[in-house]
C-alpha cells in the first residue's frame, strides 16, 4: 500500500511515516516514480480482489433465472478484474435463515468479496448484519443493483413477507389437510 494510505491506517501523518521509512523502520520500497510502497501482509492479500459469486431464487420454478443470474454476476466480476472462486447457486427463500450454501460460504476464507446481484438474493432481512461479519472477517458484500428508492425497498420486504407467511400458513393447511388423510385412510383399513 502506498505510504499516504499506510499512514492514515496507523493513525499517524505522513511526515512521521515518511521519518519512519527513512530511518528503516517500515518494511517498504521506492518505486522508480517515487512512491513509496509499504509491504505488509494485509496489502498482498487485498491485492487479490477474490470473489465468490452468490446466486438465488425462491423456487425451482424459477431455476433458469438462477442460471441467467449465476452468468451475470461472473461476467460483472471478471469486469471488475475479480479472480473468481466459487459460483454458488441455491433455491431457498430469502426468509429461511438455514441455507446451506448461504452458511457454507460465509465461514470460506478462501475469498474477499462476496458478489450478490441484489441485496433481497442475500437475505430478505439483516443484510447489514451479514455486512458487518463479513467486514469483521475481512471480507467486503458487493451487491450489485442498490435499489435507489427506500420506499420501493420498503414495499418489496412488505409483499415478501406477506407473501412468505401466505406460503407457510397454506403449506401448514395443507399438511393438516394430509396429516387427516392418513388417519381416515389407517382408520378405513382397521375398520375393514
Amino acid at each position: 500500500m502506498k505510504l499516504s494510505d499506510y499512514a492514515k491506517q496507523a493513525g499517524i501523518s505522513y511526515q512521521t511515516a515518511w521519518r519512519m521509512w527513512k530511518r528503516g523502520e517500515l518494511n517498504a520500497y521506492q518505486l522508480p516514480t517515487g512512491t513509496i510502497i509499504v509491504k505488509t501482509e494485509e496489502s498482498e492479500i487485498a491485492s487479490e480482489r477474490v470473489a465468490c459469486i452468490y446466486s438465488r431464487v425462491s423456487s425451482a420454478e424459477n431455476k433458469p433465472n438462477l442460471n441467467a443470474q449465476a452468468e451475470r454476476l461472473t461476467n460483472y466480476a471478471i469486469a471488475r478484474g475479480y479472480r473468481v472462486y466459487k459460483v454458488v447457486k441455491e433455491v431457498g427463500s430469502g426468509l429461511n435463515d438455514n441455507r446451506k450454501q448461504l452458511a457454507k460460504i460465509l465461514v470460506d476464507d478462501n475469498y474477499n468479496i462476496l458478489v450478490v446481484e441484489h441485496k433481497d438474493r442475500l437475505a430478505r432481512f439483516g443484510t447489514n448484519y451479514l455486512k458487518i461479519l463479513l467486514e469483521k472477517t475481512g471480507k467486503k458484500l458487493e451487491i450489485v443493483n442498490e435499489a435507489d428508492n427506500g420506499k420501493d425497498e420498503l414495499m418489496q420486504d412488505l409483499v415478501s413477507i406477506i407473501t412468505s407467511f401466505c406460503a407457510r400458513l397454506y403449506g401448514l393447511r395443507r399438511s393438516k389437510r394430509k396429516t387427516e388423510k392418513i388417519i381416515k385412510e389407517l382408520t378405513d383399513n382397521e375398520a375393514s
